[in-house]
């Protein structure tokens, strides 16, 4: 390097590794108060008492209710939300039409509004009281205070989960390859299952894993639409709240365990799915911040 290039380059600081190491340490100190210490209270508050207790909690009747209608409610809301996210992404990033701001906007306002008042709203609309509550009276058929209303709230809360990691990941990768596969000849279904959803298997993946983690832990909306009957309308975080509120604590933290393992198993598949997509691709999945609108 020449002299004048020496003098024209920019002065490189490098910090003190006293500083290097004060921040890590700030930032295990930090994961370690707020992600390890409440990880290991929840399984410990929950053996507290034995295998015993905790089994005999997990194989309670309404624990198991609770398990159900919540592997039910999960179960309806990912695939319809799977079907949805796919649709919207694909007609938002490959095609150009009036209302594509509108959607973009609707498909964020479960971001924007709380669970508690997206359940009010489902209340005000199906209520007993509500716009629609006296015809499905009169037909004998149920939606607040039962499954259907547990549903609908899950689905409302987690749908843009699958569309807001697709529409930025399928408009970087352009229509080139589709408008290609058109021009060879082929229909519009052999080019979204042999081009599209080929290039957003890893991206689809990993929309649904955390719209399944949110389906299960969903507390806000499914606790106003439920009504919190035992055995019937409450969830496994429902649950949870009843068995801490009658100072069954053990047999709460014994419940939670099951989301907290959930947590666990969702962060191994979202660790697995950007392994295996930047083992194929070469490059680092990188998802889309959720809530965060496509540019």
């Amino acid at each position: 390097m020449s002299a004048a290039e020496k003098t024209n380059a920019p002065h490189r600081r490098t910090e003190p590794p006293f500083v290097r190491w004060l921040l890590i340490g700030i930032a295990l100190a930090f994961i370690a108060l707020f992600l390890v210490v409440p990880l290991v209270s929840v399984f410990t508050e929950a053996l507290r008492q034995g295998f015993g207790v905790y089994f005999q909690t997990l194989h309670d009747p309404l624990t198991l209710s609770a398990i159900q209608l919540t592997l039910i409610a999960a179960g309806i809301s990912v695939p319809l939300n799977c079907i949805f996210g796919v649709t919207a992404a694909w007609a938002i990033a490959k095609f150009d039409f009036r209302g594509k701001n509108i959607l973009l906007t609707l498909i964020d306002l479960p971001f924007s509004i709380s669970p508690v008042i997206s359940g009010l709203i489902y209340v005000l609309v199906f209520g007993a009281q509500g716009w629609f509550g006296s015809w499905f009276s009169d037909h004998n058929l149920k939606i607040i205070f039962a499954v259907p209303g547990i549903v609908l709230a899950t689905i409302f809360v987690t749908f843009p989960f699958v569309a807001r990691e697709l529409i930025p990941l399928m408009q970087a990768q352009g229509r080139t390859e589709e408008e290609a596969a058109r021009v060879l000849g082929a229909s519009g279904w052999q080019t979204f299952w042999r081009v599209t959803i080929p290039n957003i298997k890893w991206g689809l993946l990993y929309g649904v894993i955390l719209c399944n983690a949110r389906a299960m832990g969903e507390f806000g909306a499914v606790s106003v639409v439920s009504g919190h009957i035992q055995g019937q309308t409450n969830t496994i975080p429902l649950h949870v709240q009843i068995l801490y509120e009658s100072d069954n604590f053990a047999g709460a933290f014994a419940v939670a365990s099951l989301l907290t393992f959930l947590a666990l198993v969702t962060l191994v598949l979202k660790t697995w799915v950007e392994y295996k997509n930047t083992a194929l691709r070469g490059t680092a999945f990188t998802p889309v911040p959720i809530g965060k609108k496509a540019v």
